[in-house]
């Protein structure tokens, strides 16, 4: 809870792919709150009404998971509704000839998604969930510590400028500070 309102407020891709974290974490404790309290919650050096408020929130997830049928895979409604603020914002700036740089961006990027897009089963997947899914993995497999090829880390790499693009965009336009 207080490193996703961090994140939320400073990287909104990043809060994302955190966001997805957790509901794998979730999912890897089986849904039990009594599980993520001993092995997560407790591990914060927080005073106790802090500790209180995280495990809340853990409760309010679980809780969302169960009612949206997310507790084997998938996504929560609540970071579907970012993607398709991302998705919304990102063809504006498509359109916007204001955004030379973020179309550029895209257009580098388009070929990594092409690709990423005709290896899913599911060829409906939005780009940018596509390219959220491909850092996410990618993440993944550093954790894993698993070798990683230098065209996957080059995709990675220009998938990141774009979603750190998009992500500053984001806050500029929730800020009225864009103009497209």
């Amino acid at each position: 809870m207080l490193i996703a309102k961090q994140k939320k407020n400073e990287n909104i891709a990043e809060y994302l792919l955190y966001m997805w974290q957790v509901e794998d974490i979730i999912r890897a404790h089986k849904l039990d709150i009594e599980s993520i309290q001993e092995n997560i919650i407790d591990k914060f050096e927080q005073p106790d009404d802090i500790k209180n408020e995280i495990r809340d929130w853990y409760e309010g997830l679980i809780e969302m998971m169960k009612l949206e049928s997310k507790t084997e895979s998938g996504h929560l409604q609540i970071n579907q509704n970012i993607i398709i603020d991302l998705t919304d914002l990102h063809l504006r700036l498509l359109k916007s000839p204001k955004e030379p740089e973020y179309i550029a961006s895209y257009y580098k990027t388009l070929p990594f998604i092409v690709e990423l897009r005709s290896k899913s089963e599911d060829k409906s997947t939005p780009e940018l969930e596509t390219c959220f899914a491909a850092l996410y993995g990618f993440l993944l497999l550093r954790l894993q510590q698993k070798e990683i090829s230098g065209e996957t880390q080059a995709a990675i790499s220009q998938i990141s400028s774009l979603l750190r693009m998009l992500s500053n965009r984001y806050h500029l336009d929730k800020e009225g500070k864009l103009e497209i």
